[in-house]
């Protein structure tokens, strides 16, 4: 059983009901086996038929209960795995939003976009059947071996020694295929990993004549995946053969020494008939949790992937100096606090960023305060820095040293919604939904008017493209859809953040896999855009820097030197031999 499990919301009461009704479906199996006994006992002695009428009528409603309790206790269960479901994706959706694309780029998309589909569905099917089976079997057997001890000693004795080799048994075959389970998911994530990515990279692949050699790795990648779920099966199939043996071997145990006893007339038919239709149903809750182990035990895998992500920490971003006694104020503060203005101030004061306690930094000692609206150019080599400041300005990241003020109010990270609501982001490779150009439009801003996408689609440049599209604005692009180019899709990104009016914009490396021509022509269209925001635009494209009114050069994780771009060149520092080496590698 998960050990998150009774840590969900709504699950005490569930177990309370199903336990209630497990004790009451127990009840109903031993009034079930006693009035089918005593039947077949009387009949046997050849009493006539319409005497058990009223034995008969009772092994009906025993019957009609038994199942009825099964009904409910599936209905109960699988309301609750509906709903404790659907709750664990929102979480997951928000968690995501507030890591932002560094636990993309880490984890894989693939890997997630799987997880948050089929991972969900798996972790509702472990829920539905985990609870009734779990309940099962601690009341269950518990209750019918109490009655078999009342009715016969040696019989209880058997069933009691034969339980816990099934269960030791169930727990050796648990461990394997868990081993089994591990290397099937791991197969699975990097095939959903490989094939994302495959998409993503098949026009280049064909442009490069690369598309035949690459259908040769996803063909092992998928063998990988083929082997891992076979080994899994083979494990499976022989886990219930190997349950159902040792139960029948137990079962034929009774049933040997009640008939001996029979025949030496040690003991009355209806008392051994009851035992012998009860020593299957002894064994069945075991049996169903030996069955349904290997049909959750992927769902229970994809629920802990899941909470690891949703328990990630991501520190609310709590206001140091100002009275929190009241919730709407400290709303109203918060409010205050970080929206945007051309007046704002936002300064780090020596924040950090260590990912091990032990580990060197990637970033230290940063300190740095930026006012009003502005254009801010970060810029250094691979690894220096960049995105990871940027991941901090954005709110993805908690700085584990230093301070932030926001309009003078020191804050423990911008990871609160009031700044995300500022805030627009753009990556190096904007991804485009599975959808028409105006709904991809309006990502940040889902009630945009037409006339409102229209203007944003204009100035983002992207006016000849909507009129070469046969829909138009309402053209399917993205999966299933039609492709863009790298510049149109940074443009579709450009749009989006245009049509939230957001006063904050990052953007990442947004043309580090344009070609040169194609950077400057979307150059034209993004700086007159900037006007009137807070622009942080990380990147190691120089030119850039030109058009930027404040230039923050990285270096090993930290503020090498901070200035205008005439400035940097005439104290000839890191910014000069920047330039200097980007030179020389052009001549």
């Amino acid at each position: 059983m998960d050990k998150n499990l009774l840590r969900y919301k709504g699950v005490k009461p569930v177990f309370l009901i199903v336990g209630f009704l497990t004790l009451v479906q127990s009840l109903s199996i031993l009034l079930l086996a006693k009035s089918l006994a005593e039947v077949v006992s009387a009949l046997f002695a050849g009493e006539p038929l319409k005497e058990q009428v009223a034995k008969l009528l009772l092994f009906l409603l025993a019957f009609l209960v038994r199942h009825a309790s099964a009904m409910l206790m599936s209905r109960v269960s699988y309301r609750f795995a509906e709903a404790t479901g659907s709750s664990m994706r929102r979480q997951m959706m928000d968690k995501l939003f507030q890591l932002g694309p560094r636990l993309a780029g880490n984890r894989g998309t693939g890997d997630l976009v799987t997880l948050v589909l089929e991972g969900v569905t798996k972790f509702r099917t472990y829920l539905e059947l985990i609870i009734p089976r779990m309940v099962g079997m601690a009341v269950t057997p518990a209750l019918l071996l109490v009655y078999v001890y009342s009715q016969d000693t040696s019989s209880g004795v058997i069933l009691t020694l034969t339980m816990p080799i099934i269960i030791v048994f169930m727990i050796l075959i648990g461990m394997t295929a868990r081993k089994q389970m591990d290397r099937q998911l791991k197969s699975y994530r990097t095939l959903s990993n490989h094939f994302v990515d495959s998409l993503r990279g098949l026009e280049t692949l064909k442009f490069l004549g690369r598309s035949r050699s690459h259908s040769e790795s996803i063909a092992a990648v998928s063998d990988r995946y083929r082997s891992a779920t076979m080994r899994t099966l083979r494990v499976a199939f022989l886990s219930s053969f190997a349950m159902d043996f040792f139960t029948m071997l137990s079962v034929a145990s009774v049933a040997v020494s009640l008939g001996l006893r029979l025949v030496n007339e040690q003991m009355t038919l209806v008392t051994g008939l009851t035992i012998l239709i009860l020593a299957p149903e002894y064994f069945l809750p075991v049996r169903l949790v030996g069955a349904d182990f290997h049909a959750t035990l992927d769902g229970k895998e994809a629920g802990e992937a899941m909470k690891s992500i949703i328990d990630r920490e991501t520190v609310e971003a709590k206001l140091l100096n100002v009275a929190e006694d009241a919730a709407t104020a400290k709303a109203t503060a918060k409010t205050a606090v970080f929206t945007w203005q051309k007046d704002s101030v936002l300064a780090l004061h020596q924040v950090g960023i260590k990912y091990e306690a032990d580990g060197i930094a990637s970033l230290s000692g940063v300190d740095l305060e930026f006012r009003g609206n502005a254009k801010i150019g970060i810029i250094g080599e691979s690894g220096a820095g960049k995105s990871t400041l940027v991941d901090i300005l954005g709110g993805f990241l908690h700085p584990t040293s230093g301070t932030i003020e926001v309009n003078g109010n020191r804050v423990t990270a911008l990871a609160d919604e009031e700044w995300r609501r500022q805030t627009s982001y753009i990556p190096q490779r904007p991804y485009i939904f599975s959808g028409t150009l105006a709904e991809n439009v309006r990502f940040y801003y889902p009630e945009a008017t037409t006339e409102a996408v229209a203007g944003v689609v204009a100035a983002a440049g992207l006016s000849k493209l909507v009129a070469a599209l046969p829909g138009g604005l309402d053209e399917m692009i993205g999966g299933g859809g039609r492709s863009l180019s790298g510049g149109q899709e940074q443009r579709v990104a450009l749009a989006r953040a245009l049509l939230s009016s957001r006063p904050v914009m990052l953007l990442d490396e947004p043309t580090a896999h344009l070609d040169i021509e194609t950077e400057y022509e979307l150059k034209k269209t993004m700086l007159p855009l900037f006007e009137g925001k807070l622009v942080f635009l990380a990147t190691h494209r120089l030119h850039w820097m030109t058009d930027m009114d404040l230039i923050v050069v990285m270096q090993q994780g930290q503020v090498a030197e901070v200035g205008t771009h005439q400035e940097l060149v005439a104290r000839k520092g890191a910014y000069y031999e920047l330039i200097q080496s980007q030179l020389e590698g052009i001549h």
